[in-house]
């Protein structure tokens, strides 16, 4: 049983006489440093060793036997193992000194490193690329805030007489300043808490600390997709290019995708009523629009909840339905709910940029089509987009 335990072990065993030479190895030690057993039985364990441990290993092992000093027996130390090819590898070695039959014998442990060490590596390389990318995100983001705070002050000159621009200035200002500067804020202290943990080898809390970067950088290329896009349309660079597309797999698509941001517990409900699913429309334009109408019921939703996404067919027209639980809109502020950068006061500390239901609006416009609210705080909001076909 003991020797059945020993060969089928997946770290290796190998066995020594006091004279350092290889009494046994196990399968797994002979498969690590890639020998038969008659090719190493009765030879000096130094060939399983690079320089300089070759050499002093058996001043090692006659200092021991003459003092008693201990090194690495009982105590343990990762290696360099040299193989039959002459590639070394890294493990972790634990020696046991046993006497048996007026014989002194000892058992070293072997753990290969090699996986452990090239996901280490890969792990810094991968750190200090992320790293840079950071650099250079914020680099391009702090000046993105320089050139829109220019923009809006070359815009203040100009809506300073209209007291409806003059409010939708005070909405941007508002939310760039928090958009911006909350997950910057994040991504430079993330990074300075890479620093800290890589050089403590602390690789937990190093990923935890890059997942946090990506998901602000995440986070802020969704808010620069928005004002790219509303930049198009205000530019009348924007145009509807109408192809024919099946609505029931594009939506599947959508919902498969945006089921993974989604909230702990909260699941997005599809489901298509009539027989047709043929639909003549922009499917980028319209697979923007829909992102942001189910992003938006993710956010304003708490977790343990149902969203509702339906499309429906009927010949004539195409009624796409996005409908949630979440906060809702006041009714005294629901008049406002597709002008730019508005967001409604219960909207508290969620993140957001006021311009998703502005561009959905303006895209549902560029293909014919309208949109629909209606909402009841804190029962829910679902928003429609109707299009004939």
């Amino acid at each position: 049983m003991l020797q059945a335990i020993i060969e089928s072990a997946i770290d290796g065993i190998i066995t020594i006489d006091s004279s350092g030479h290889i009494e046994s190895m196990n399968p797994a030690s002979l498969n690590l440093f890639g020998y038969e057993q008659d090719e190493v039985t009765g030879k000096n364990i130094r060939i399983l060793m690079p320089e300089p441990n070759k050499s002093a290993h058996d001043g090692y092992l006659e200092r021991h036997q003459r003092t008693g000093e201990k090194r690495i027996i009982g105590i343990g130390r990762e290696v360099l193992g040299l193989r039959k090819d002459q590639s070394t590898f890294p493990f972790r070695l634990s020696v046991n000194e046993v006497n048996y039959d007026d014989r002194r014998i000892y058992t070293g442990f072997i753990h290969d490193l090699s996986k452990e060490k090239s996901a280490e590596e890969s792990l810094r390389k991968y750190t200090a690329e992320l790293e840079e990318k950071v650099k250079d995100r914020t680099q391009n983001l702090q000046h993105l805030i320089v050139e829109l705070e220019r923009a809006r002050d070359e815009a203040s000159s100009s809506l300073e007489k209209e007291k409806e621009l003059n409010l939708l200035k005070t909405r941007f200002v508002s939310m760039a300043s928090h958009e911006f500067r909350t997950p910057l804020t994040s991504v430079q202290l993330s990074a300075s808490l890479i620093d800290k943990y890589s050089d403590k080898k602390d690789f937990h809390n190093v990923q935890r600390h890059t997942s946090k970067i990506k998901h602000s950088v995440s986070h802020l290329t969704g808010i620069l997709n928005d004002f790219l896009s509303l930049e198009k349309l205000e530019a009348g660079k924007t145009e509807a290019l109408i192809q024919e597309f099946d609505i029931v797999s594009f939506s599947e698509e959508i919902i498969e995708e945006m089921q993974m941001l989604a909230k702990n517990n909260q699941n997005i409900v599809y489901q298509h009523t009539g027989v047709i699913s043929t639909a003549y429309l922009d499917s980028a334009l319209l697979r923007n629009s829909v992102i942001n109408m189910v992003s938006n019921a993710i956010k304003y939703s708490g977790e343990n909840t149902f969203i509702e996404f339906n499309t429906e067919h009927t010949g004539a027209e195409i009624c796409i339905t996005v409908k949630d639980n979440g906060i809702g809109i006041p009714m005294e502020e629901q008049k406002y709910l597709f002008e730019p950068f508005f967001r409604a006061h219960n909207t508290g500390n969620i993140p957001g940029t006021g311009l998703g239901l502005n561009i959905v609006k303006r895209y549902a416009e560029l293909m014919g089509g309208e949109v629909f609210c209606k909402s009841d705080q804190n029962r829910g909001t679902s928003i429609t987009l109707r299009f004939k076909q």
